[in-house]
């Protein structure tokens, strides 16, 4: 009797991912046992069912390119979907990303997926921002994802790679240009108002106005408005304010300020270009500056004396008796006696009959002329209280008091 042949090893074959599991051993162990006569017959069923199997791998392994954003890579896969064949790839897709063929599609061999990532993109149309996602790969693309038709014009050209800067579009509007007397109506697809002024024709001078800045946004209805400015060079003089120098001056009494040299305002040319719109002067730029004169500052003597001058007794029934007691009756203390006292004492010695033979100033206050005196009474030659009155009133109206008289007299020897 033949000896029987040994059993084949059992070894599984590697299964495809989604085909059957096949494994040889266990087909023989299912396979019916017949006689020697029968078994080539057995054996024919069971390389019938490993065929199979293997055939169903075999269908099941294919060669596919995916391609993302541009960069293609061949593979090798068991995936019966694109979806499955990117999971396998590890290429995760977005929301907003282009799947070609869609994810669910199967996949044949020797197929193409293409993979476009989605990205966001800043796109201001006539002035208005969006913010879009888009796969787009160039300025012309996003503008087409977007709808718009016609004649427009975009910040970069339509062919230009999309980069990160934002993308500006203008539509056509219509632009009202005012400028030479004359209201024009622009149709134009420009992104500016410069751009749409240049359509127009306008040449802008160097000092011309516009009333809307240049790199605005041109937008529907526009009313842009150019002024021409035409340029002349002027002079003119112009002031230079004094300083005023303060000094100290202990003989006058604190408080009391007196002027001894007048200041005087220093004097310039200034040229200029003036800007004018119609005449109107609306600007200019200096262009030169002269001095025609140096201010001259204006020196104040201020009074650092805390006490008046002392005075000496007042005799009963003198003139400066009566000097005192009118000065009593004005509201002035003796203190304002005492400086009335050494101011008349230094212009009459307080003699009614005082006259200076050069100036004719006369009496006790020393008036000139003396004939003012009068309005204070008709014996103003010869009498002390008629002098008094007098020279009183006079020192409250243009000193305010005997001792700021007394400081001016001391500061310019006359009051």
């Amino acid at each position: 009797m033949p000896t029987r042949a040994a059993s084949p090893p059992r070894t599984p074959l590697l299964p495809p991912t989604d085909g059957p599991t096949v494994h040889l051993a266990s087909a023989l162990a299912r396979a019916p046992r017949w006689s020697d006569r029968g078994r080539p017959v057995a054996q024919l069923a069971v390389l019938s069912l490993v065929v199979g199997a293997t055939t169903a791998f075999a269908g099941l392994h294919k060669t596919v390119t995916v391609e993302v954003d541009g960069e293609a890579t061949t593979v090798t896969t068991f995936g019966r979907t694109v979806g499955d064949v990117l999971v396998a790839e590890g290429v995760e897709v977005g929301e907003h990303d282009l799947v070609v063929p869609a994810p669910g599609a199967l996949v044949a061999d020797e197929g193409e997926v293409v993979v476009r990532r989605a990205r966001e993109v800043v796109v201001e149309v006539d002035g208005e921002e969006r913010t879009v996602w888009t796969t787009a790969e160039t300025v012309g693309d996003v503008v087409a994802e977007l709808g718009l038709r016609g004649e427009m014009r975009t910040s970069a050209s339509r062919s230009a790679a999309l980069g990160r800067a934002p993308v500006a579009v203008a539509t056509p509007k219509t632009v009202h240009v005012a400028v030479d007397g004359t209201t024009t109506e622009v149709r134009t697809s420009a992104l500016t108002v410069a751009d749409a002024l240049r359509e127009a024709g306008v040449v802008l001078g160097a000092h011309d106005r516009v009333s809307v800045p240049l790199d605005a946004t041109a937008v529907d209805g526009l009313v842009v408005a150019v002024d021409r400015v035409v340029t002349e060079v002027r002079s003119e003089r112009t002031t230079q304010p004094f300083e005023t120098v303060r000094e100290e001056d202990p003989q006058l009494l604190v408080g009391a300020e007196v002027v001894r040299s007048a200041g005087v305002e220093g004097e310039r040319m200034v040229t200029y270009r003036a800007h004018l719109v119609d005449g109107v002067e609306v600007g200019r730029t200096a262009l030169l500056e002269t001095t025609l004169r140096e201010p001259v500052p204006q020196v104040v003597r201020v009074g650092t004396m805390v006490a008046p001058p002392p005075s000496a007794a007042v005799d009963p029934g003198t003139a400066r008796a009566i000097a005192l007691e009118m000065v009593l009756a004005r509201g002035w203390g003796e203190d304002q006696f005492s400086c009335l006292d050494s101011l008349w004492m230094k212009e009459s010695g307080w003699r009614v009959t005082a006259e200076n033979p050069s100036s004719g100033a006369y009496g006790i206050p020393q008036a000139l002329p003396g004939t003012k005196m009068a309005t204070a009474g008709a014996d103003w030659r010869t009498s002390a209280a008629t002098q008094i009155t007098w020279g009183l009133g006079y020192i409250s109206a243009r000193y305010g008091t005997p001792c700021a008289a007394w400081a001016h007299s001391q500061a310019r020897n006359w009051y």
